[in-house]
Formats: C-alpha cells, sequence, structure tokens
C-alpha cells in the first residue's frame, strides 16, 4: 500500500512538472516569435482564449460563493503573474529573471507557516535554498544585464504565484479541474484586457511566426500546462509543487544553450546539478509520512449535460 501510494506521489509529480518545463520555452517564444514590447497583450493572448475553450468545454458554474475567492486565484495566479512574467520576459535575458523567481518554494514554506502553522520540513528549506544557489550559479553572470524593472516584476511575479499555489491548495473548489482551470484562465484575461489596450501599442500584422507563437502560449503555455499544474496542486504539498517551478528556468537554459548557442560553463554544469537534486530532494521530502497533505478530489471533468 505504502509502495502503491508512493508511486502515484511521484507520477503526479512528474505530470505536475511538465507544466514548469512548458513555461520555461516561454523566453525564447517571447523573444523570438512574439511582436516586442507587448507584455500584456502577449498575456492577454496567452490566457483568455484558453480559459474560453475550457469554459465552454466543461459548462460548469462555480458555486455562488466561490466567485469572490475564484477572482483573487485569477488574479494572482494568471493576470497578475503572467504579466509580471511577460515583463521579466522583455526586459532580462532568458533565465536571469528565474535566479529571482527560484525563490518560490520558500515563500511557499513561509505562508504555510505564518497561516497554518505548518512548520517547515528542515530538509525541504534547505534542499530549497540550495535550489535558489544553485540557480544563481547556473544563470549568473558578470555580463548579466539588470534591470531594475525586470528584477521587479520577476520578484513580485514570484510573490504572486507562491501566493497562488498557497491558496489553490488551500481553498478547495467544487470544480472539475479542468473547470477550475479554465475559469481562471477566462477572469485573469479579462482582467488583463483593458490594461493591453491602455498600455501596449497596437499589434502590427502577425507574421507565421507570430501566430504560431501566440498559439503555442495559448494551447501548450496555458491550457495544457495550467491544467497539469492545478491537478498537481491538489494531488502534491504547495511546497512540494513550488520546488518543481525550479525546472522552468532550467528549461530556459537548456532550450538557450540548445537552440541559441548560449554557453554553459563549469559552474553552470554544478548549479545545473544542484537544482536538479534540489528539486528530487523536496519531493522526496515532502513524500515522506507528514509531510504531503490530503489530496483534493476533484469532481469529474466531464462537461455538464444540457
Amino acid at each position: 500500500m505504502k509502495t502503491t501510494q508512493s508511486q502515484s506521489q511521484w507520477r503526479d509529480a512528474v505530470l505536475t512538472a511538465l507544466a514548469p518545463i512548458i513555461w520555461g520555452t516561454t523566453y525564447i517564444v517571447t523573444t523570438e516569435w512574439l511582436p516586442p514590447d507587448r507584455p500584456f497583450t502577449a498575456a492577454l493572448l496567452r490566457a483568455l482564449p484558453a480559459g474560453l475553450l475550457l469554459v465552454l468545454w466543461c459548462r460548469r458554474l462555480p458555486a455562488v460563493g466561490f466567485w469572490g475567492r475564484l477572482l483573487v486565484l485569477s488574479a494572482l495566479n494568471i493576470a497578475v503573474f503572467q504579466a509580471l512574467l511577460f515583463v521579466a520576459a522583455y526586459r532580462l535575458p532568458g533565465g536571469l529573471a528565474a535566479v529571482v523567481g527560484a525563490i518560490q518554494p520558500l515563500l511557499v514554506m513561509a505562508l504555510a507557516w505564518a497561516v497554518d502553522q505548518q512548520r517547515p520540513v528542515r530538509l525541504a528549506v534547505w534542499a530549497s535554498v540550495a535550489g535558489v544557489l544553485g540557480m544563481a550559479a547556473l544563470l549568473l553572470s558578470p555580463d548579466a544585464v539588470w534591470s531594475p524593472v525586470g528584477i521587479a516584476a520577476a520578484l513580485a511575479g514570484a510573490a504572486c504565484m507562491a501566493a497562488g499555489t498557497f491558496l489553490a491548495r488551500r481553498w478547495r473548489p467544487e470544480l472539475p479541474v479542468l473547470a477550475f482551470t479554465g475559469w481562471q484562465l477566462l477572469l485573469g484575461g479579462v482582467m488583463l484586457a483593458p490594461v493591453a489596450w491602455a498600455i501596449d501599442p497596437p499589434l502590427p500584422t502577425l507574421s507565421a511566426a507570430n501566430l504560431a507563437g501566440y498559439a503555442y502560449l495559448a494551447v501548450f503555455g496555458a491550457l495544457v500546462s495550467y491544467a497539469l499544474w492545478f491537478r498537481g496542486v491538489a494531488r502534491l504539498s504547495p511546497v512540494a509543487a513550488s520546488s518543481l517551478g525550479l525546472l522552468s528556468p532550467l528549461t530556459a537554459v537548456l532550450v538557450g544553450w540548445a537552440l541559441l548557442d548560449e554557453s554553459m560553463r563549469g559552474l553552470s554544469l554544478v548549479g545545473l546539478v544542484v537544482v536538479l537534486g534540489s528539486v528530487l530532494v523536496v519531493q522526496r521530502a515532502m513524500a515522506a509520512p507528514g509531510g504531503v497533505p490530503r489530496p483534493v478530489r476533484y469532481p469529474s471533468s466531464a462537461p455538464a449535460k444540457a
């Protein structure tokens, strides 16, 4: 029984890890495929179409009493986070913003301690600190361009995602995971629409690469990845889920190395190994008895009958 439960937890961790791995491609898609200097438009076109598709597919309304919490989650996980993510992506080299974002697991532990009085698992704390240091070794260099706005956006984005991950696990919705994901994307997109209209310049005539970039972000970067993410948040502890976020900048670095000929020196390789080890140690620590809260069981994701 324990073996089966452990295998299930690792399977959930692997499926959840696909979400930050997909998000790690956001940087290269933004810089190589999207029109420049339109972060809020990119966030809008990533969230709104995917949310609309999921809501129309599921046809499930949230409970009346859950709308307030859903609006908060939509703002934290989608609207504010996506806006800040693209601001950082446009202003910083691919993985640099993620050095700051790597503190997310520590923020989640702090929230769990402050709000739920859950004492952090010491091994998970030290592994998360090692992950931050490994990310710094992997990404930082004397030639890095430190944009104050980009760094501030990355830091605020990490805080938003940490709070959203913690609250999504704490507030247990009476919705299927796909409907829960769809409503957050839809509401987050609606919040982003007036900001994109007011701040970003109008879109130019879009090339095939631009259209492919926006389509990729909507389908894989939002619809698929967020469905996997919220499924994982329901089944894993917030700390275990947030530690998987380190795979996002790791993916950004590997993609940049593979496709853009970005260099990886000895210290970078050490950092890569440390980050991977950190993620595995946190998963193992949180999978131990007492490390993982009881999973949230969502209702069926099948569309409601007319």
